[in-house]
């Protein structure tokens, strides 16, 4: 299983699929970060947009992906925040997170909400505006945080029984923030190899080839294949802005549902700025797009071309899921580069990653 998006696009792109004998198969994890985003989550974002006053700064990413829906002022149903903005709503993308707290100085008649999406790659640039806001002392930005922590999210799906994978590579830019070190109860509990990887093919080729060889060895290891920006112990200094600013808490993950310690949450010398508590927001319940099989692409319960919705009804253009907006997501990387050929219909994108019939070469 490559558990990033950006492995999961990479493979695609270049065509490394085709290049793999018959008995080694890549499976999509739950690595892209709008994907695993709760539709709850979602829904809140939708709703601070439809509040007067309120300016959301978010990815890109984050623009397409359908909710529930929220009225307009002219009673309208929107159900993205894009179309929230065309409807008069502001939404703004950002590129760094420090933008939304310059535009909250800028703009001090205004309430800035940051939708804060994305794994431990992004959470330490959140972590540093809010620690930039505080020492400012602006008083009209607040987050929304959705971020989520890579390993729970591996150990819940293993721990669940209904992922049969026989190897984990293993994200390059998250494994940059957190360090090697932390995969080791993967390789301990489940005795499964894992392998950090870069995303270029070549760096891909080079890790799955040694994975395979764990695999046929028999040989539980953890093995850093991206030495030249991934280290043991992480990037300190972000992991240090990490604990500082959020702790560990209980959240919601699309498909996998509440899984605990996944998340992060504000300390509480920093509530201030959490939006949930300024808005005094509730958590919707979680209602996924009928006939969407998002839940399943990342759970590795099904493959896009299953879905009956995928390529007629869900498209780039006109999504119903979050894995069809994102740059990341398993059925655009499918749609895109991966839709008409023969390697989908014969199935060589499903199955386990090494099959016991055929061993490993």
């Amino acid at each position: 299983m490559e558990v990033c998006g950006t492995h999961t696009m990479s493979a695609f792109r270049s065509g490394l699929h085709s290049l793999l004998p018959q008995n080694v198969r890549l499976l999509s994890g739950p690595g892209c970060p709008v994907c695993v985003t709760a539709q709850s989550d979602i829904d809140l974002l939708m709703q601070l947009a439809a509040l007067e006053g309120v300016t959301i700064c978010t990815y890109g990413d984050m623009l397409r992906v359908p909710g529930r829906g929220q009225p307009n002022a002219k009673g309208t149903l929107t159900d993205s925040l894009e179309k929230a903005r065309a409807s008069g709503a502001d939404v703004r993308v950002i590129y760094s997170t420090l933008d939304a707290v310059k535009l909250a100085q800028k703009s001090p008649e205004r309430q800035i909400v940051l939708g804060a999406v994305g794994f431990e790659t992004t959470a330490p640039a959140t972590a540093a505006a809010v620690l930039a806001a505080q020492a400012a002392d602006v008083r009209n930005f607040s987050i929304l945080a959705s971020h989520k922590l890579v390993v729970p999210a591996m150990m819940a799906l293993l721990s669940a029984g209904d992922v049969k994978v026989d190897g984990f590579l293993l994200p390059g830019h998250v494994s940059a923030i957190i360090g090697v070190d932390v995969y080791r109860p993967i390789v301990d509990q489940y005795k499964l190899p894992c392998v950090v990887s870069g995303f270029e093919e070549v760096h891909m080729a080079a890790a799955i080839a040694r994975l395979v060889e764990l695999i046929r060895d028999g040989r539980a290891d953890l093995l850093n294949k991206y030495a030249e920006a991934v280290s043991a112990a992480g990037n300190t200094h972000a992991r240090a802005l990490l604990a500082k600013v959020f702790e560990p808490s209980d959240v919601r993950w699309r498909a996998l549902g509440t899984i605990p310690a996944s998340g992060l949450k504000l300390r509480r010398e920093f509530e201030f700025f959490d939006a949930m508590k300024r808005f005094n927001l509730d958590l919707p319940d979680d209602v996924e797009p009928p006939g969407c099989l998002c839940g399943k692409v990342i759970t590795c319960s099904a493959t896009p071309h299953e879905c009956k919705l995928f390529a007629k009804v869900c498209t780039p253009i006109h999504p119903i899921g979050p894995c069809m907006v994102s740059s990341e997501g398993t059925c655009q990387a499918y749609f895109k580069y991966a839709r008409m050929k023969g390697a989908i219909a014969a199935g060589r994108l499903s199955g386990s990653f090494v099959e016991s019939s055929g061993g490993a070469k």
